[in-house]
């Protein structure tokens, strides 16, 4: 018995999966998993419209396929399915020795797995560990009574090895007698042949049929011909008794240990199933994981409104060099008109929309872009190729008509309806008003809808339309090859014409056929053509913009580089000029000192003492001339902090404060996405401020924060002690990038190191746990680190990191 799949589902409608190829996507998702239940669970998914549902399903893969990648040899590798021998069990039946090789087998998978799942970090992994049975008596039981070709081993009872030792002796008895009597002079010219075989369980010499009476003994079988009889002679039949009955107690002592041990397992039967049941449940998952490793997918973000941003997406069931598209759906239009020429790619656009949302309802991951958001559909509905049917007397038409007749009765608010050709196979000027009533009806009703078209009617009705958009597919005219790019807000022109000249349709033909389309329409074709070129040229000169914007950003990495470059030699300069004015106030010193030690001898005569001082204001005048001292900062006046101010910390950070908390004593300053938590008595306003000295101060909140460098040692000291003083016992670094969040923790652990903290917390949320992961990695292999746990409740539980120094 395995468990039903997280992601079942209610009520999406089952054409549509069809037409969407979601059993497609099942089956390769099925094909993935390692044993039956696994697969079972495979093959049962649906998408689910529970939100709940939805977003734990994604987590299953999420933090599955991390831990996957993390440990990629561990699984269920041996498991087996061991559901039926468990009931079997359970209802009293003798199991075979097979079943019981079955049953350790997936008892000692279950156990490594455990293993694993119970030491990582990630939630969902750790309760389904809790599941796991590992049962180590039943396991040493089996371990100790089966070989592993599934022989009893004499070790499975007290008795057994004492009677299979009896069935032996028996047995060589036996042998040795009719050996014996084979070669014996008294059987001359009866034998067939001098052999010892087996008949009916019996040991028997082969007698031929002419010499039956020189032979006392008990017939068991005759050859084919009647020539051979197939004789136990008298003189061994009590030693054949006596084997036949040491193999039935051995078989009875068999049987018993059987169902002994079937006893056992049924005993064991409830954690069994529950063991069974989380290895399906993983299998099931590691194969959702592999699933997105082979897609290359990404967890789409479940928005809490029904829009659909799709970026970069990709059927997964195409192959080769895909073209992603770009796809928007909701917010200021609910309908999109796609247009364009046929195989241009307009029904995959359909069709990926449609498929991708199934997956994402299904909890798996989706062969897309990073910041892809997708709701969770009420229900999706697809009316999707030819409906033609000669045995139901129905036109293409009335095919697609009886589909959309049931998609009418069903869409409505938080739907999704997909429409491939939508008022194709009837009168063009009676299908396109059909279409456009049809479009109305789900823009009303509150339904998303994308619908492709020919009809010039359709492009028109969506540009003029607010609540409907156009799109188009492209196609290259020179090549007469679809480029399969999706652009929304022009619609798409059939070029007909163009494809025909191409493919050597005769000029005048082609002409004539341009001339009789009405002034409007051939107005409309050249106003859609003059838009193209407009856009395209638009685009090159974005392209050439934002080429323009990067090389500029480079430069000023670049200037950025030297001028740090510039700032460390004037540094080390700095430090060179100081080690020599030691050294010469150090000779200066020397000079005093022996002008002094010869004074006191009154060894010195005026010469010699002028020639001292001369060489000691030479010494001095080559000191390098002393650096100004800075001005000392002039304390400011006490502020009123307001939310929205900008202020910046003692120790260089800055941001505009978010919060005020304890009575206006505690504020929390934002920048860059991150966020600190201070003392408003270590703020100070940030008007004012150096742009150098702001833009090279060393901080928690933006990613420009460097240590500014100091002109001297111990200058440098006094200020790191100075920042260490204001320290924050607790370090937000909640919506930063991974890169970004460990730098600022490098710096304010440094800090919390010289404040003389012990403990620190370090808030990242709980989110897809990548931040929480690298913060918790990060501080088991810093330094400073003395140990590190989760939080507990009142701490920001998994959400937060208690660190001690």
């Amino acid at each position: 018995m395995t468990a039903v799949p997280t992601t079942a589902s209610t009520s999406v409608d089952g054409r549509s999966l069809a037409l969407l190829e979601f059993p497609i996507v099942r089956a390769r998702l099925a094909a993935a998993t390692g044993f039956p239940p696994g697969r079972q669970l495979a093959e049962a998914l649906q998408p689910s419209t529970d939100p709940v549902i939805v977003a734990r399903g994604l987590e299953e893969t999420t933090q599955t396929r991390a831990f996957v990648a993390a440990h990629p040899g561990s699984g269920i590798g041996g498991s087996k399915d061991i559901g039926p021998w468990i009931d079997r069990a359970a209802r009293g039946g003798r199991l075979d020795p097979a079943h019981f090789l079955d049953i350790a087998d997936t008892i000692e998978a279950a156990a490594r797995l455990g293993d694993a799942l119970s030491g990582d970090r990630r939630p969902l992994l750790r309760d389904l560990a809790r599941e796991i049975h590992s049962l180590p008596s039943l396991r040493s039981v089996l371990q100790r009574s089966f070989d592993p070709t599934g022989e009893l081993l004499d070790t499975a009872s007290p008795r057994l090895g004492g009677l299979r030792r009896a069935v032996r002796v028996a047995y060589e008895r036996l042998r040795g007698r009719l050996d014996q009597f084979v070669h014996s002079g008294e059987l001359a010219g009866s034998l067939q042949e001098p052999i010892v075989t087996l008949r009916g369980g019996r040991y028997v010499i082969p007698i031929r049929a002419d010499a039956r009476s020189r032979v006392k003994g008990i017939v068991h079988d005759a050859s084919g011909r009647g020539q051979t009889l197939f004789v136990e002679p008298l003189v061994a039949v009590e030693l054949g008794n006596a084997w036949r009955e040491a193999q039935l107690a051995e078989q009875a002592e068999i049987e018993r240990i059987l169902d002994e041990l079937s006893m056992l397992v049924a005993g064991q039967a409830a954690p069994l199933r529950e063991t069974l049941d989380a290895l399906a449940r993983f299998d099931f998952w590691a194969a959702k994981a592999r699933l997105a490793e082979e897609m290359d997918g990404i967890a789409a973000e479940i928005a809490d409104r029904p829009v659909i941003v799709m970026l970069g997406a990709r059927h997964p069931g195409l192959s080769g060099r895909v073209v992603p598209i770009d796809l928007r759906l909701g917010g200021e239009y609910t309908a999109l008109v796609v247009t364009g020429p046929n195989t241009g790619g307009k029904t995959v656009a359909l069709r990926t929309l449609g498929l991708l949302s199934l997956m994402h309802q299904s909890g798996l991951h989706i062969p897309a872009d990073a910041g892809t958001k997708l709701p969770v559909l009420r229900d999706v509905f697809a009316d999707i190729g030819y409906e033609q049917s000669v045995a139901q007397s129905l036109s293409t038409f009335s095919g697609h008509l009886r589909s959309i007749v049931r998609i009418v009765e069903g869409a409505g608010p938080n739907c999704l309806v997909l429409l491939d050709e939508l008022g194709a196979g009837t009168d063009p000027t009676e299908g396109s008003a059909l279409a456009q009533a049809l479009l109305d009806h789900f823009i009303k009703s509150g339904a998303l809808v994308a619908a492709t078209t020919h009809y010039a009617e359709l492009k028109l009705y969506a540009h003029t339309t607010p609540q409907a958009r156009n799109a188009s597919v492209e196609f290259d005219v020179e090549t007469l090859r679809p480029t399969y790019k999706l652009t929304i807000g022009l619609p798409g022109q059939s070029q007909a014409f163009a494809i025909a000249e191409r493919l050597g349709l005769p000029a005048a033909v082609v002409a004539d056929a341009r001339s009789r389309l009405t002034d409007e329409q051939q107005a409309f074709e050249e106003t859609l053509a003059s838009i193209k070129a407009t856009q395209l040229e638009t685009a090159d000169a974005l392209a050439r913009a934002r080429d323009a914007e990067e090389r500029a950003r480079l430069a000023l990495a670049s200037a950025d580089d030297e001028r740090r470059r510039a700032r460390r030699e004037r540094d080390e300069s700095t430090r060179a000029a100081r080690d020599e004015a030691e050294r010469l106030v150090d000779e200066v010193r020397a000079e005093v000192r022996g002008i002094r030690r010869r004074l006191e001898r009154e060894t010195v005569t005026q010469r010699s003492l002028d020639e001292d001082m001369d060489r000691a204001k030479a010494q001095l005048d080559r000191l390098p001339a002393q650096e100004p001292e800075a001005p000392r900062p002039v304390l400011a006046a006490p502020v009123a902090w307001r939310t929205g101010m900008r202020a910046r910390t003692r120790n260089g950070g800055e941001g505009r404060i978010v919060a005020l908390e304890k009575g206006g004593r505690r504020a929390t300053l934002e920048a860059g996405g991150l966020r600190i938590n201070v003392a408003v008595e270590d703020l100070e306003p940030a008007t004012g401020i150096d742009p150098e000295a702001t833009s090279h101060s060393r901080g928690y909140g933006g990613r420009a924060g460097g240590q500014a460098g100091s002109q001297a040692s111990g200058s440098a000291a006094r200020l790191q002690l100075q920042r260490a003083r204001t320290v924050a016992s607790s370090l937000d670094l909640r919506g930063a990038k991974v890169e970004e969040a460990l730098e600022v923790l490098d710096r304010y652990l440094d800090d919390a190191s010289l404040a003389g903290l012990d403990q620190v917390l370090v808030i990242h949320g709980l989110g897809t746990g990548a931040l929480r992961d690298a913060v918790r990695d990060h501080a088991s292999g810093h330094p400073l680190v003395k140990s590190w746990r989760p939080g507990e409740r009142g701490e920001g539980g998994d959400g937060a990191t208690i660190v001690t120094l």
